[in-house]
């Protein structure tokens, strides 16, 4: 494994998705907590398969992807972070940049968890990247409060599959001339 694509945190690691994290990724998708937003279905195992190869694919297709975070302690799945061009139709607000996104098992939300990964993410886009657009249901007031805590920026209203979602926005120090927030 390229070692610049592995991130630690005081607390997390963080590996591009490999064929053994299918059975966390799909017991994760599964769980109606943690699509209650994304999508707002459990997934299927068939559904989760294409996810993971999706989430492996960017790596090798675009130079970014997602990762598989465990807690470094014990090697525990708690979740999926990580960039991605997913070609979202009828939303306009992307402009060319990678889109971020992330989500937790039930037992590790609510702990930073989040928060931390998403730090560790930004700062590996940091010189790669100008911008990344993270695209947030409005009732998910955990990722809102993720996304502004991590210094993104809400900008636009959107809807997605006929479904309202709210657009923010992180710019890059390095790359995109100006700060953050």
């Amino acid at each position: 494994m390229n070692d610049d694509r592995t991130l630690t945190t005081p607390r997390l690691t963080m590996e591009p998705h490999g064929l053994d994290d299918f059975g966390d990724i799909a017991a994760m998708w599964a769980d109606p907590q943690v699509t209650r937003f994304i999508g707002g279905a459990p997934h299927s195992a068939e559904e989760s398969w294409s996810r993971l190869l999706r989430l492996a694919g960017c790596w090798d297709l675009l130079g970014f992807g997602s990762w598989a975070v465990r807690i470094t302690d014990n090697g525990t799945f708690i979740g999926s972070i990580g960039f991605l061009d997913a070609h979202r139709s009828g939303v306009d607000g992307f402009g060319g940049n990678p889109e971020i996104g992330w989500a937790l098992v039930p037992a590790a939300q609510g702990q930073g968890f989040a928060s931390e990964a998403v730090a560790a993410a930004l700062g590996w886009g940091d010189g790669r990247f100008g911008r990344t657009v993270a695209m947030i249901d409005p009732g998910n007031t955990g990722s809102v409060a993720v996304a502004a805590r991590c210094g993104f920026r809400y900008f636009a209203d959107a809807r997605y599959k006929d479904a309202p979602t709210g657009l923010w926005e992180f710019r890059y120090p390095r790359l995109s001339g100006g700060l953050t927030g």
